[in-house]
């Protein structure tokens, strides 16, 4: 009797656990996982995941659970069923009538969605209770309606899970999490990428196939409602359950490897987008190695002169004081690059530049979003854990890269195509003394072309034009940070620009697009009298990929980079391994700055510069230094890579390939380990400080 009871859970769980094997199956042999692996290692992964997927179902079956304790015909009986009524009404009118309820007290949507949720609960209760005859037949639709919505969930869970690995070679993570915050973006991004239409009439119509079946193998349950001690017996035995697979989920997401895919094909999407949500910053000195503090910071500061955070940079010769335009471009990985071994010719104009630059031919971006270019060429500090200080909430009146050019007199913009609020861009940016110029800033006759994450690149080099020739009249010079968004999914832009129709949707068209919006951008502004005297700095923000098999795969975090003025810089390439927090230190340096600086960044061309670079993820942190990659992650664990560099046939210094080998404990380089504890140590403690405020 007690199995017939259950009859709904199992054939849910038989289910899901079938569209979870299918998705682990599909992911093992998915394009972007690289790794290889033997029979045993298939099993060992389709068994944890099995496990997995098992507790995760288990946690959300109390739903399913509390829905048919509920299942009563006694509740209809009078008076009971009036008073239940009554209770509901009253509940209704309480939030609807009274101001200071508790569900606005707690604000957002939380009052709308609990008048919603009373008012369809007043509707079904009162057509059972009026309607007796009618009462198996309203209860066998709501019951449909209930599997319907589970199947549903499981269906596209399983969907939303694949295009999330399509994308980022990984499970849910924090983006998923700010996936939900920003729902007008990344709605909109779906919208545009994918056939929006026809996915989710197919979604619907397998869940409805789906629930049709189980509904009739299982309806016959409500013909005959579980007694008192049935309910009992059900709930007893869903607490245990719970508490077992909370305890189970607890061991085995921890169960890690040394390679990326296993972790991520064996994990269940849904407690690592719980964890995500619950941990959007991460205290490294309750995660990560310490040592002692004042060692640590000895040991960082030991690479500047004088060895302090607070350093006055003095040069011997006299300041240039020459307009700073810099561009970070979206997601352009260096093998997009021909100079990087591409023979797509996607980036004709970039190359052709680079020829005429000063080139970084060796430097590594801190992480795998926007948020971090932006920190690390904003701040100039290694990459901390949990989520980038552009959205954290103690992000105001940090020493930046504007900061220094206030000081210098110089007027100081960031210009986005998109609305800046998304990612809390407008927010840092004002709360460090910037102006914003974004697509607020557009007239509709300005704008030929747009998708969801801005105007066109074209649109915005124009509009950005206008804002150097306003900044030149006033005769102060300007310092202007452009954020590009056109080579972002979904890849549109105006048709008959370049020789990949807009409509492609191609990553290859994004970023030949934007390359073409870059040539108009400086066919532009060689006709402005600013420009002779003016430097560019066109740097990636990050990779289009991070996927990999090991934590921090170096050659998704590769990226170009180049400092541009006629008659000024000279073309040459800087070949040595450098950070993406290093560039504007550099440039500073190349205008003879004098100013105080707290970067933790260094001039590559200073006598100090030690070659290195930093690398993260959201919860790994890596040091790359002598050929080794270390790195540190939460529970206080320490990895390290010997990097061997693979020959490219193009040219020696642009390697970009790296065979990363695991160093076992005993042969780890035991002060390359120090070191990135005391990089990411101190720059911690000085942010939680506000020692790296102006």
């Amino acid at each position: 009797m007690f199995i017939q009871k259950i009859k709904p859970f199992l054939y849910l769980g038989i289910f899901y656990l079938t569209i979870s094997f299918l998705v682990r199956m599909i992911f093992l042999f998915h394009p972007i996982t690289t790794a290889d692996f033997n029979f045993l290692e298939v099993i060992k992964i389709l068994m944890i995941g099995i496990v997995n997927d098992i507790f995760v179902f288990i946690l959300t079956c109390p739903f399913l659970a509390v829905y048919f304790v509920f299942l009563s015909n006694s509740k209809y009986q009078k008076p009971y069923g009036y008073i239940i009524l009554g209770l509901l009404c009253a509940f209704f009118l309480y939030i609807l009538l009274i101001p200071d309820n508790i569900f606005k007290q707690y604000g957002g949507s939380a009052a709308e969605i609990a008048l919603a949720f009373i008012g369809l609960k007043i509707i079904i209760f009162s057509l059972m209770l009026f309607l007796p005859k009618k009462r198996l037949q309203i209860r066998n639709t709501m019951y449909f309606i209930t599997v319907f919505l589970y199947v549903l969930l499981i269906i596209f869970n399983a969907v939303s899970e694949y295009f999330f690995y399509n994308e980022f070679g990984l499970r849910y993570n924090f983006i998923a999490v700010d996936y939900l915050i920003y729902t007008n973006e990344v709605i909109g991004n779906i919208m545009e990428s994918y056939p929006v239409v026809p996915l989710f009439l197919a979604i619907f119509a397998v869940a409805t196939a789906f629930t049709f079946y189980i509904y009739k193998k299982t309806k016959t349950e409500l013909l005959f409602l579980p007694n008192l001690k049935q309910k009992a017996i059900l709930l007893t035995s869903f607490c245990i359950l719970v508490a077992v697979s909370l305890l189970g989920l607890s061991f085995t997401t921890k169960l890690k490897s040394d390679n990326v895919f296993e972790d991520e094909i064996q994990a269940n999407g849904l407690p690592k987008f719980y964890w995500a949500f619950t941990h959007n910053e991460l205290d490294y000195f309750q995660f990560y190695p310490q040592i002692n503090q004042q060692i640590a910071e000895r040991n960082f500061l030991s690479q500047y002169t004088p060895p302090v955070l607070k350093r006055t940079i003095q040069s011997e010769k006299p300041e240039l004081n020459k307009n700073v335009v810099l561009i970070s471009i979206e997601s352009l990985s260096a093998d997009f690059m021909a100079h990087y071994g591409n023979t797509q010719k996607i980036t004709p104009f970039l190359d052709s530049l680079a020829d005429k630059s000063l080139m970084f031919t060796n430097l590594y971006a801190t992480g795998n979003r926007t948020v971090r270019g932006l920190e690390a060429l904003t701040l100039c500090i290694p990459p901390t854990a949990g989520e980038s200080i552009i959205k954290r909430e103690n992000n105001k009146n940090k020493f930046t890269t504007g900061s220094v050019f206030k000081s210098k007199g110089y007027d100081v913009k960031f210009l986005y195509g998109g609305y800046s609020y998304f990612d809390n861009m407008k927010d840092f940016y004002e709360g460090n003394g910037y102006d914003i110029v974004d697509r607020n800033n557009f007239k509709p006759e300005e704008i030929s072309f747009a998708n969801v994450w801005g105007v066109a690149d074209e649109d915005m080099a124009k509009k950005a034009i206008q804002a150097m020739n306003a900044e030149a009249k006033s005769g102060k010079p300007f310092f202007n940070h452009w954020m590009t968004v056109s080579n972002h999914r979904p890849f549109t832009y105006p048709n008959g620009k370049i020789d990949i129709p807009g409509d492609a949707k191609s990553r290859e068209g994004g970023v030949k697009y934007t390359d073409y919006s870059l040539r108009k951008f400086f066919e532009m502004a060689k006709k402005q009298d600013w420009y002779p005297n003016t430097v560019f700095v066109i740097i990636a923000d990050h990779c289009a990929s991070s996927a990999g098999d090991t934590e921090l795969p170096m050659d998704k975090y590769k990226i170009p980079a180049m400092i541009f003025s006629e008659g000024f810089i000279q073309p040459q390439k800087f070949t040595q391994t450098m950070s993406q927090i290093d560039v504007m230190p550099t440039l500073l340096g190349l205008l003879n700055f004098n100013y105080q600086t707290k970067f933790l960044g260094q001039d590559v061309f200073s006598k100090e510069f030690q070659p290195k670079a930093y690398v993260a993820t959201y919860q790994d942190l890596g040091f790359i230094k002598d050929n080794y990659l270390t790195v540190i992650s939460p529970l206080k664990k320490v990895k390290q890579y010997a990097l061997t560099q693979q020959k490219n046939s193009l040219s020696p210094e642009f390697n970009l390939y790296y065979d990363e080998k695991y160093v076992k404990g005993d042969l780890q380089n035991k002060k390359l380990i120090e070191q990135a504890i005391s990089a990411y140590q101190s720059t911690s403690y000085w942010l939680k400080k506000n020692q790296l405020n102006r």
